[in-house]
């Protein structure tokens, strides 16, 4: 079943998504104009993307001196015009108003149709933080932020980063030292600062694809003694462009003070530019005085704030990437073991050499290789336009349905993020297993998805911080009110499920699960010192989105049972993916949480010397 038709049926049978065209935002829109938009993306990624993934992954990016004494990035020509075609496309503005250039998509057709692109080239495909950027400044810029920055990143003029990291502070944004000095509070940009630091891990963070980079920068304004204030309170959020414009968005020829220093040169993604960037060292002086030119977004000290709300975007879009790439490898290894004949059946006459070889996927083992990667990796596909959806009922609902929906999505998260990023990592690993001493060569691809994806499970966050975030936040947050909701959702689909016998007994088990998770939260607080209950975070995190995957494969299944699903074939494969994922993945479940329950300190007690 191809991509197409894992969309169409998630978008339409199971998620209904032409009942969003009765909103008034969406009223001009149809099932005909959601297709006409997969069929642009589909063919974009198809001939501009997925003949140069490979290309894009031998050529990397690399960096040669400009005639003004700085680096410039020098990148394959099939970048370019991938680039070109996606700004031409339309789809950087596809989720905003008209006024703006936009489609007014609503954002679940816009996740669907982006995901074409993720399949075809992850390595070229990475346009998620310039529209993350452009919606941050949406949310938090001024007025004339908007039209001058999000709006011509929206239009493809220019692209834009988000600078978190540094050097020494990698995730802990609590120890950036990055500093902002007010120059002009009246400027009508935003109050006009200068920025001394060093930025890490930035993609996309030089490049010639657009005329300017926007690059938003986490720094802390000094108190009037001139020192940082410690911790995250002190963490302010500004808008750094590499050249400096006008109100008018006109470039004003004026560089800012901002440098390439050098590129990460990764294990996958490789096609990506990847920086280290150097902010005020005075290689490119603003009216004679070093530091670059910064404008403050929000208000002093709401940094991290403002900032989340690209960074959660940008962790659904992660997992989507991870998602794409599992896709990939899964679509890649169906088809060798369709035609790669080795070995005979097991059984009678197995060890007859006389007798012909078989194909790969007439051995169970293989089969079973196939399905894990097809409930693991369409799974996530409809997790992540779930997650979708619930942002189109928090911006276009009515106010409770979108607060239960912000709700949800906080939830939901870390699963979103951390869940594929994991499990569809080992679906790439499966589809290597399945070609055999081949998959780790060159000459198949599915080695470059294994590399391009072991990058997720670290962009954005890594398992360990989520599951954190998980356990230490968003289930406690409210009272408890979000993990109280998505019970709701879960019991609401085991009380459907239970009326169709075939679905029964799995609906059994997931009231277990649910009924296990929800005793496990309460068990790791119980002594309310959170040292023990985190200790187990990321155990309790796999748990977690196990359940939220069962439940997903148990509404899929629910859904097919109502409406006959599109076809035969197809429906009986989504319900022997349901079928794998009860039996062989949700039993799991016990082994996570029983150190979760009991507060095991067994990994946060090891002495070190002991290592």
């Amino acid at each position: 079943m191809t991509l197409r038709h894992t969309l169409d049926f998630l978008l339409y049978n199971w998620l209904d998504a032409p009942a969003l065209t009765r909103r008034m935002r969406f009223v001009e829109h149809s099932r005909e104009t959601f297709d006409a938009v997969l069929d642009t993306c589909e063919r974009i990624a198809r001939e501009k993307f997925a003949p140069f993934n490979r290309l894009v992954d031998t050529e990397e990016p690399y960096a040669v001196p400009d005639a003004d004494g700085s680096l410039r990035v020098v990148l394959p020509q099939a970048t370019y015009d991938a680039r070109m075609a996606y700004a031409e496309s339309g789809m950087l503005a596809a989720a905003q108003d008209y006024e703006y250039g936009g489609m007014q998509l609503p954002y679940l057709v816009e996740a669907a149709a982006n995901a074409f692109f993720g399949k075809a080239s992850i390595s070229i495909g990475a346009n998620l933080l310039t529209v993350g950027n452009a919606n941050l400044l949406m949310a938090h810029g001024t007025p004339v932020q908007q039209q001058v920055f999000a709006a011509n990143e929206f239009n493809g003029r220019w692209t834009g980063t988000m600078c978190l990291s540094e050097p020494q502070a990698g995730s802990s944004l609590s120890d950036v030292t990055t500093r902002a000095v007010l120059e002009d509070e009246t400027d009508p940009l935003g109050p006009r600062y200068r920025l001394r630091g060093n930025k890490m891990w930035i993609s996309g963070g030089e490049h010639e694809l657009a005329e300017n980079i926007v690059h938003l920068v986490l720094a802390k304004i000094p108190d009037a003694e001139g020192k940082l204030i410690p911790g995250v309170k002190g963490i302010s959020l500004f808008v750094v462009p590499k050249k400096l414009v006008d109100t008018s968005g006109q470039l004003t020829g004026v560089r800012n003070d901002v440098a390439l220093a050098g590129l990460n040169h990764k294990l996958g993604w490789r096609g990506t530019t990847n920086t280290l960037l150097n902010f005020g060292e005075g290689k490119f002086l603003v009216d004679g005085k070093a530091g670059a030119v910064g404008y403050l977004v929000g208000q002093p000290g709401q940094g991290l704030r403002c900032m989340f709300h690209m960074m959660n975007e940008a962790r659904i879009a992660i997992g989507m990437a991870a998602t794409m790439l599992g896709l990939a490898g899964y679509e890649a290894s169906l088809e060798y073991a369709r035609t790669r004949t080795q070995g005979r059946p097991v059984g009678a006459g197995g060890k007859d050499a006389s007798q012909a070889p078989v194909r790969l996927i007439e051995h169970a083992d293989i089969k079973r290789m196939l399905l894990t990667q097809k409930a693991y990796c369409e799974g996530s596909l409809a997790l992540l336009l779930y997650c979708a959806r619930l942002v189109d009922e928090q911006h276009t609902g009515e106010a409770e349905a979108a607060d239960e929906a912000r709700l949800l999505l906080e939830v939901l998260t870390p699963i979103a993020k951390s869940w594929p990023s994991e499990n569809c990592l080992e679906a790439n690993s499966l589809a290597i297993q399945i070609h055999g001493g081949y998959g780790y060569t060159r000459d198949f691809p599915v080695e470059q998805y294994w590399r391009d994806n072991r990058l997720n499970m670290i962009h954005e966050g890594t398992h360990g911080i989520q599951a954190m975030d998980l356990l230490g936040r968003k289930v406690l947050m409210e009272g408890g009110r979000g993990l109280k909701l998505l019970a709701g959702r879960i019991n609401a689909t085991i009380e459907k499920s239970m009326q169709r016998p075939q679905l029964a007994v799995h609906a059994n088990a997931l009231a277990q699960a649910l009924e296990r998770v929800g005793s496990a939260t309460k068990a790791a607080w119980a002594s309310g010192n959170p040292s023990e209950a985190l200790a187990n975070a990321v155990p309790y995190m796999q748990a977690f989105g196990h359940m939220v995957l069962a439940w997903i494969w148990l509404d899929i299944a629910e859904t097919d049972q109502v409406k006959g699903g599109d076809n035969d074939a197809s429906a009986n494969g989504r319900m022997q993916a349901a079928n794998y994922f009860y039996r062989y993945e949700l039993p799991k479940l016990d082994a996570w949480l029983r150190v979760v329950e009991s507060r095991d300190m067994t990994c946060a007690e090891m002495p070190e010397q002991a290592f």
